[in-house]
């Protein structure tokens, strides 16, 4: 079996303002640890599918950055996306591209280009069965993430019948719930929905055709990418596919997978101290809990304090709560221009 992976690295990842530039954004920050989130997936991926097969997808503003990022993919593999058009479309590109190039049969794992994954060896070892399931199955995969806590801000899975092994069928998706739906789901079995998906490309690219209207037209506009993004209609993977095909199946995850959505994941997914403060940069804290400090170019010191956020850089602070943190985009529309762009 043919293995690709696909990595889709586009976007600004407003929610961690004011580190993330256009020029700089989520995927290129050292997030969790010191390298770039997206150096930290390439690394994941390299033991499953090397690089000559690895595709990542972005705008066209960041192919340079990351091929100095990733030296070692081909600079063909570093696809810039004419304008975002939503994951089914960007999906949808590379499964014919890697048809082109590899032929039908070749299985697409498909990830994202910011996440934490604690435990990178159960992670391959799912996506290899993925894999696999894909291939004997002709099935559209997905690994759904066994819940930590009960999250509205993830969509999730319901696990349905039996279909191999411990994977499932799945009975359907629902988007982000309140708290109280989500604690039900999380009590009667429902799996996070990830965004991880594994599927030949021929398999997508059927689907598409059937179910998509809003993709399929552009998968007959040939190989330019500019007259594919044309003709294609923005609409998650998600919803314009996964939920209208019956060839869905869903495999359980349990590696520690965190999508590093707001500055509040970092307490998360960081190293923290013994009283669970999460910190990067020059940071003294005295008779604080729970916070967290990032730093680049200047010092912080947090005295008798408790789920703070404080992002410092450039001459710019912004201090929040951990419960706020998420809010940081509503807070950006509000700023005055010269606040809100600096770079």
């Amino acid at each position: 079996m043919s293995r690709w992976a696909v990595v889709l690295a586009g976007g600004v990842g407003s929610r961690f303002w004011p580190l993330s530039t256009p020029e700089r954004p989520k995927q290129l920050l050292p997030l969790v640890d010191g390298s770039p989130l997206l150096r930290n997936t390439l690394d994941r991926l390299a033991p499953l599918v090397p690089a000559q097969r690895t595709l990542v997808l972005t705008n066209a503003g960041l192919v340079g950055p990351i091929a100095e990022l990733a030296p070692e993919l081909p600079w063909e593999n570093i696809i810039a996306e004419p304008r975002p058009a939503g994951t089914a479309a960007a999906l949808a590109f590379a499964a014919s591209e890697i048809a082109r190039r590899d032929g039908e049969s070749a299985v697409m794992i498909c990830v994202h280009a910011d996440w934490s994954v604690g435990v990178p060896e159960e992670f391959r070892r799912r996506l290899s069965q993925a894999a696999d399931l894909a291939e004997k199955h002709h099935a559209l995969v997905t690994v759904g993430i066994v819940p930590t806590r009960p999250d509205p801000g993830f969509g999730y899975i319901q696990p349905g019948e039996p279909a191999d092994g411990d994977a499932r069928r799945v009975a359907r998706f629902v988007e982000k719930p309140t708290r109280e739906v989500a604690e039900r789901m999380v009590e009667n079995g429902f799996l996070w929905n990830s965004g991880i998906f594994v599927w030949r490309a021929g398999d997508l690219l059927e689907e598409i055709r059937a179910h998509t209207p809003e993709v399929a037209p552009a998968l007959a506009a040939g190989r330019d990418i500019g007259d594919f993004f044309a003709a294609a209609k923005s609409i998650s993977v998600d919803v314009g596919v996964l939920e209208r095909s019956d060839r869905v199946l869903v495999l359980p995850g349990d590696f520690a997978w965190d999508d590093v959505g707001t500055w509040a994941a970092l307490r998360r997914v960081r190293q923290r101290d013994a009283h669970e403060n999460a910190t990067s940069g020059d940071v003294h804290v005295v008779d604080a809990r729970g916070n967290v400090v990032h730093t680049e170019g200047s010092t912080v010191v947090l005295y008798g304090v408790s789920d703070l956020v404080v992002i410092a850089r450039d001459g710019l602070t912004v201090v929040t709560t951990v419960d706020r943190a998420a809010d940081l985009k509503s807070l950006v529309e509000k700023l005055p221009g010269e606040v809100r762009d600096r770079r």
